[in-house]
């Protein structure tokens, strides 16, 4: 296996089923859900990440000559590029116009979801470098038949392990909420500018008088009756923003329910009892992530309010240092979500593709850096000694 590390034996498993979850969490830590046995189950199991939605098991796990798990990866063998927000269609097309195959390809992710998190999954106590997976990872493509390997959204630590092994370094930009240890929402508005902290108050003033009833629910709180009504929500999403298929199924949201618990906050709307609107979030040991949203009516600033405002409330009342709201955005900027920066690695087996890809990314990245700089003067919070 990885040169220097002979005793180190790398397997790719078709079904996370395959790895134990005790063993799989040992790895993955608890401070991000994305990257837990219980949410990639989730996925797996309810028909959501699967071999006929053209995302192939692959989870990469590496073993030492005891067979305990010293490091893993939840990977996949891709046939399409879609559900990743990481987007390389570009590469895609360049090698099959030269006469290349780009799919199958692996993609190191959490499906469907663009949020930063570990990707490279080490055991504390092992002592196992993030190189020793990487190159695990490399060896992994090349017996599949791959063209490459795509590690998106991962840490900023990994980023820079990866582009020390060679690997193409690629950053993106989110938008994040911090928490300054405000005691209340009202705290985090005394903070902002006084025509933005006047919009903000206005937006949530036009909420509370469309006459809806707004809950946070979390864990065994959320039913089924919920879980029912939050598919209609999220296919009304996805059907009028991309008229296709969802790539979540309606098992998925009871299931990942059942295996994360108090990790689930649903963030409802009612009106005369009945469900009309809602925002999913998970959360993390330093964040609340949210992440699908819907609704079946249209109420000005609802959007906001279930995805934002209630999510800084939640992290407020509960000491959470930040709120992930999802990918995209600008208008989250004037709401208080900051640009930061998200990073992906990727290896391609090709060596004109990579050579292409890497001239690209060697002019994207400083471009995005100044993109972020200029976006973060439109920042809403007051200046020293500003009303």
């Amino acid at each position: 296996m990885p040169d220097g590390s002979a005793e180190l034996s790398l397997s790719l498993h078709p079904a996370i089923a395959e790895i134990p979850a005790a063993d799989w969490d040992a790895c993955a830590g608890g401070d991000n859900p994305f990257v837990s046995h219980a949410f990639l189950s989730a996925l797996e199991d309810s028909g959501s990440a699967t071999p006929d939605r053209g995302w192939l098991p692959q989870h990469a796990a590496l073993r030492d000559d005891s067979g305990l798990l010293v490091a893993c990866a939840p990977c996949y063998a891709k046939s399409h590029s879609q559900g990743e927000y990481v987007f390389d269609h570009g590469w895609a097309d360049a090698l099959e116009r030269a006469g290349g195959d780009y799919y199958p390809k692996l993609q190191v992710c959490a499906p469907f979801s663009p949020v930063p998190g570990p990707r490279l999954l080490l055991r504390a106590d092992a002592g196992v470098p993030y190189a020793a997976l990487a190159q695990g990872l490399v060896q992994g493509c090349k017996a599949v038949g791959a063209s490459s390997v795509h590690v998106t959204f991962c840490t900023e630590g990994e980023w820079a392990a990866l582009g020390q092994a060679g690997w193409l370094q690629r950053i993106g930009t989110q938008f994040h909420w911090a928490n300054q240890g405000y005691g209340c929402f009202d705290d985090f508005l005394g903070a902002l500018a006084s025509r933005k902290r006047k919009a903000l108050r206005r937006e949530r003033r036009d909420v509370q008088a469309a006459g809806l009833t707004l809950r946070c629910l979390r864990g065994a709180e959320i039913t089924p009756r919920h879980w029912d009504a939050f598919h209609r929500f999220y296919r009304s999403t996805t059907d009028k923003k991309w008229g296709r298929s969802a790539y979540l199924t309606r098992r998925f949201w009871p299931l990942l329910g059942e295996r994360l618990g108090d990790a689930v906050v649903l963030m409802v709307a009612e009106r005369d009892g009945e469900p009309v609107a809602g925002a999913l979030n998970l959360v993390g040991r330093d964040a609340i992530y949210g992440r699908n949203w819907g609704a079946t009516v249209d109420v000005p600033f609802l959007h906001f309010e279930l995805c934002y405002y209630m999510a800084m409330d939640f992290a407020i009342a509960h000491g959470i240092p930040r709120v992930e709201a999802g990918a995209q955005g600008e208008h989250k900027i004037q709401r208080g979500y900051l640009p930061v920066p998200t990073f992906s690695a990727h290896w391609i087996a090709h060596p004109g593709l990579s050579r292409a890809v890497a001239e690209f990314l060697d002019r994207e990245r400083p471009a995005m850096r100044r993109e972020m700089e200029a976006l973060a003067t439109l920042s809403p919070f007051r200046a020293e000694g500003e009303a």
